[in-house]
């Protein structure tokens, strides 16, 4: 695999933390009975964890992933909260630590921010020894996230009977061919794409975090770097090109204006109700189709220009530890532990279609169909090293600034609806990341 890709960087997550009295209305989960504070068993040690839920990683599954730890180490308790939503756990994670309860173990959170603050632990080369990538997404030369999944976003989900109907017998390689099959569609009376929005902002920018990747990483492999650096800005010409390209295909009825009000799960149900064709989203909806044996979705990579297969990646995704916990070494241990359990990880890759970054991991034999033909995809790329950053999805120095990613949602939805031209977008880009950066 190429520099590039081993520092990828993804992210699918989960968030779930814990908390006193304070955080009333969130539920916890103690695995364990006691602490060593007098709540318990004397020399039990009491962390907090936060995740998330999605359709694919529900309460049930974060209880068992915690359970299997917890009875290897008894000697740690684990309070989990949930964060609100899917895509805010980054910024619950903020909330919580400026009210003084910042959790001791978090996953799926970006370290942007929180590592420059002081707040997080670096692991050492010897703690990172069992990851396929362990020098992905290094902030200031330290790395702080471990490194335990990739995924790839946004490959291009798609109903196999709307595109019967709509005459359309081979997946599209080239954005041309991809604007043909998009035009065949609506002739057919299908809608093209099926995107989202509302509290989980990311669904709707989906598509433009392909486009960006594809055509501008593809370009310029380092072009957040350049950004972060001031050599280059979102009104350049070639990342307002990306921006009016995915305006274009709501300029054209592609896409519905009316879709970026739904939340990430409706979403998702929207496509697999049959309303739109396709449905660009992390890998990890694999896991949903696979799940419900969907024999008529098939996958394929958004097509680049010339036909290049570009797969956009981003490999960590993993926990993160405060460097403040009180009990850092018990956080420390439930974090590897959790990262590294085949149980865990071969759930992962059912739940939630991860690509486990651990070596000598293989999936396990009963993956289902979409996630294999999604895997196949992935595979080739890195044979071919046409893997590139995912837009939007990257962290640490070669990531968007902090707050930066719901700026990108926001301009997302903005060209879905018309609100905002390609060049006002990019000036918007450009406006926010100077805030950012003051």
């Amino acid at each position: 695999m190429t520099t590039l890709a081993r520092r990828s960087v993804l992210a699918i997550a989960a968030a779930a933390l814990v908390a006193g009295p304070a955080l009333a209305g969130c539920s916890t989960t103690n695995t364990n009975d006691g602490s060593s504070d007098g709540s318990g068993k004397a020399g039990t040690k009491t962390i907090s964890f936060l995740t998330f839920e999605t359709p694919n990683l529900t309460a049930a599954y974060w209880d068992a992933a915690i359970k299997r730890v917890t009875d290897r180490y008894p000697d740690i308790k684990v309070n989990k909260l949930v964060a609100p939503s899917a895509d805010g756990r980054t910024n619950y994670a903020k909330q919580l630590r400026q009210s003084g309860q910042f959790p001791d173990v978090m996953v799926g959170v970006s370290p942007a921010g929180f590592a420059e603050a002081g707040d997080l632990y670096p692991w050492s080369p010897e703690e990172l020894k069992d990851f396929v990538f362990p020098t992905a997404n290094p902030i200031r030369g330290k790395y702080y996230q471990l490194p335990a999944n990739t995924q790839t976003i946004p490959p291009v989900y798609y109903n196999k009977t709307m595109f019967a109907e709509a005459g359309i017998t081979t997946t599209p390689t080239t954005w041309d061919e991809m604007l043909g099959a998009c035009a065949r569609l609506k002739t057919a009376g299908h809608t093209p794409f099926v995107v989202g929005g509302g509290k989980d902002g990311f669904a709707s920018s989906m598509i433009l975090s392909g486009i960006v990747s594809i055509d501008v990483y593809g370009r310029t492999p380092d072009w957040m770097t350049q950004r972060r650096a001031g050599k280059v800005k979102f009104s350049d010409p070639d990342f307002t090109a990306a921006l009016a390209k995915f305006a274009d295909l709501a300029d054209k009825g592609y896409i519905a204006k009316s879709d970026v009000s739904r939340d990430y799960a409706g979403t998702e149900q929207a496509f697999l109700d049959g309303k739109g064709a396709m449905y660009p989203m992390g890998n990890w909806f694999a896991a949903s189709a696979d799940a419900k044996h969907r024999q008529d979705i098939g996958v394929f990579n958004l097509p680049s220009p010339d036909g290049r297969p570009i797969v956009p990646a981003y490999t960590g995704g993993g926990i993160v530890v405060s460097s403040k916990a009180a009990n850092l070494d018990a956080a420390k241990r439930f974090a590897l532990a959790f990262q590294l359990d085949k149980t865990q990880l071969d759930d992962s890759v059912k739940a939630d279609g991860l690509i486990p970054a651990v070596k000598g991991y293989t999936p396990p034999a009963d993956t289902g169909p979409v996630f294999n033909a999604g895997y196949a995809l992935y595979q080739q790329a890195v044979s071919n090293s046409t893997v590139v950053h995912a837009f939007r999805w990257e962290t640490a120095d070669d990531g968007l600034l902090p707050g930066m990613t719901d700026k990108v949602d926001a301009a997302a939805q903005d060209l879905i609806t018309g609100r905002k031209s390609p060049a006002q977008a990019a000036k918007y880009l450009d406006d926010e990341w100077a805030k950012a950066a003051s």
